[in-house]
């Protein structure tokens, strides 16, 4: 029996959890780019905290750019909740160079599962394979779903991830394993090459 959408109760709850575990890998990764700083009640006020006050300036998440085109309808085929709950599940799963399971996993067989299991859809295993699939899509124009592609160790393509919404993207990191990071980190950011839309 197929699996129907999920409620928009569901679907609302799933990315910000998301978002939240995302926030936490940027965090502990270090690809945490310089992020607002919320000022103090009294600093608002154009007072002074005193020393003994115990309020203090908080590190805030970034802030988020608008992208009208990131509310538009996703095409039919590229189920949201589904590949959310995909990418959900395989969080931490190592890395490990040519594995495709959840013992261990590439970049490209990270992407290749997400596709398979979420969507149903076969894409090519390889990183230089899947940046000649679907069309291209200017940085500018991401939307949920769209693979991202990186220049990491001197060879182009060769690293690829999902794109998430607001410059968050879900791989498979060398170091963390199945991890989420933000696109405007100096790392990712510097090594971004191109993106490519494969459900139209």
């Amino acid at each position: 029996m197929e699996m129907g959408p999920l409620c928009d109760v569901c679907r609302r709850a799933v990315l910000p959890a998301v978002c939240v575990l995302a926030f936490a890998a940027i965090n502990l990764t270090g690809c945490a780019s310089t992020a607002p700083r919320f000022r103090t009640a009294d600093a608002d006020r154009g007072g002074k905290a005193g020393a003994n006050s115990r309020t203090k300036e908080i590190a805030g998440p970034p802030a988020v750019k608008p992208r009208p085109w990131e509310d538009e309808p996703l095409p039919p085929a590229l189920n949201r909740d589904h590949v959310l709950l995909e990418i959900v599940a395989l969080l931490g799963v190592p890395y490990e160079y040519g594995g495709a399971d959840r013992g261990g996993m590439d970049c490209s067989a990270f992407t290749e599962t997400v596709y398979g299991a979420a969507l149903h859809l076969r894409i090519p295993r390889s990183t230089e394979d899947q940046y000649r699939e679907g069309t291209e899509v200017g940085r500018e124009r991401l939307r949920f779903g769209d693979l991202v592609f990186f220049n990491t160790t001197g060879e182009s393509p060769s690293h690829v991830g999902i794109y998430i919404e607001d410059d968050l993207f879900a791989h498979a990191s060398v170091t963390y394993g199945v991890t989420i990071s933000s696109m405007e980190s100096a790392y990712y950011r510097d090594r971004f090459i191109g993106a490519r839309r494969i459900i139209q």
